[in-house]
């Protein structure tokens, strides 16, 4: 495939007008000012359109599509207790799959290539990633509330499955992550034991939510006379590559154990908002040396997996919670939401549109009135575009999204598939 006279984001984040790039196979072979000689398949005229690396979505929980809208302005605990915790009693496999599917139809619709997820019925998770073409660093999340011996548990049974039976599947397409939910889901034996199983594995990373809410923070403080993230450095946690999700309320002692550990905090900034969990100051975050990304959360608690749009919150919310408007470059924005999610997978070879890497890119068209004038073609694409902008997604260089198709996802099928696993939970409750 060749893309012709079209502008490029570059790997410093800067725009390239009437560029050539040649894929091949699964990488990117040729970005250059000529055409290049030989035969090269699909020739895409780039007028009009911008050629970048696709987003990487540090942080969901995919199924839980299944409770877009289901349970709105309510407090965090009630929506949990009242809503989400009866409703995911009643999930199946089956609901599972179809949840997922239909996650990554619209995460290929807004440009995310991979998505780093926490959640249960994995095996059915990764066959919806498997079937659809995109990629997963799917983790089965470890909660132990009760202090049982942690070896006891289906959950870490299921963990030690899905490693064995997915971990690099599809060329590398999934990977499996560890994960403990969280410091208030389980206690220090079972952090301590997941700690040194992954250790053990040697080719692992891990998944941890962290300070999230502010009674999260404060009660961990009470109970351990810790923070969290400090108690999770005490387990062991952080002793393989770790995404911290949420980190709204981290100390900058926090954020100096997330830099020696090479921690990546995953922010998220439309679902924090949403139940009023607080911001994220990733200003801070960056200046403290500690690696960036971004993260949807699940849809539940976001309503969509619009990456531009949680691009823009992020820059606006930092901006709004530092009261400095010069607050967060966009061009560290675009960052976080590219290389430093695809460093956060341990996909070192994504992330950037480079000769080499893979190609797992997106198109935008930049052809409308929102992208016009052109003060400054970055300022333009964070905070003037939109989802409904992108118009291919590819994945290792094969074309999952084109113009409101799809080549692997029947999105009639999943849509409807969805709307009756949906309902039929519904009608449980």
């Amino acid at each position: 495939m060749l893309f012709s006279n079209i502008t490029i984001l570059n790997e410093n984040m800067e725009a390239e007008k009437n560029r050539y790039v040649q894929i091949d196979g699964d990488r990117i072979s040729y970005i250059g000012d000529r055409q290049p000689e030989g035969a090269y398949g699909r020739v895409i005229n780039g007028k009009g359109k911008l050629l970048m690396s696709g987003f990487f979505n540090a942080h969901a929980h995919s199924p839980m599509t299944l409770m877009r809208g289901y349970g709105e302005n309510m407090a965090l605990s009630d929506w949990l207790n009242k809503k989400i915790f009866p409703f995911e009693d009643m999930l199946s496999p089956d609901a599972v799959y179809w949840g997922t599917m239909l996650a990554m139809a619209e995460s290929l619709r807004f440009g995310i290539v991979s998505t780093s997820d926490m959640y249960y019925f994995c095996e059915d998770m990764a066959r919806a990633v498997i079937d659809c073409g995109a990629k997963n660093n799917i983790s089965r999340s470890v909660v132990n509330p009760a202090g049982e011996d942690p070896e006891s548990l289906e959950s870490f049974r299921e963990m030690k499955e899905l490693y064995r039976d997915f971990h690099n599947a599809e060329e590398g397409r999934i990977k499996v992550d560890m994960s403990l939910h969280a410091e208030y889901t389980s206690d220090m034996g079972t952090a301590t034991a997941l700690a040194e199983h992954a250790v053990s594995l040697g080719d692992v990373r891990m998944q941890v939510h962290v300070s999230e809410t502010l009674s999260e923070h404060e009660e961990c403080i009470a109970r351990h006379g810790m923070t969290p993230a400090a108690y999770l450095e005490k387990a062991g946690i952080f002793d393989v590559p770790t995404v911290a999700a949420h980190c709204v309320w981290s100390t900058d002692d926090d954020l100096d154990i997330f830099r020696e550990k090479g921690v990546t905090v995953a922010t998220n900034p439309v679902s924090n908002m949403k139940l009023a969990s607080g911001i994220c100051n990733v200003q801070r975050v960056i200046d403290r040396g500690v690696d960036l990304a971004i993260g949807t959360d699940g849809v539940a608690s976001n309503n969509s997996l619009n990456f531009i749009e949680e691009i823009k919150t992020m820059l606006i919310g930092c901006k709004a919670v530092t009261r400095d408007p010069a607050a967060m470059s966009v061009t560290d924005a675009l960052k976080a939401a590219t290389a430093g999610g695809a460093k956060a997978q341990g996909r070192y070879d994504s992330g950037v549109l480079k000769e080499g890497c893979r190609a797992d890119l997106i198109v935008i068209d930049i052809s409308g009135a929102n992208m016009h004038p052109v003060h400054s073609f970055i300022n333009n694409l964070v905070y003037s575009s939109s989802g409904s902008d992108i118009a291919m997604t590819m994945v290792d260089g094969k074309v999952l999204y084109e113009n409101g198709q799809y080549t692997t996802i029947d999105i009639e099928k999943t849509i409807s598939q969805v709307e009756r696993a949906t309902g039929e939970i519904l009608a449980r409750l």
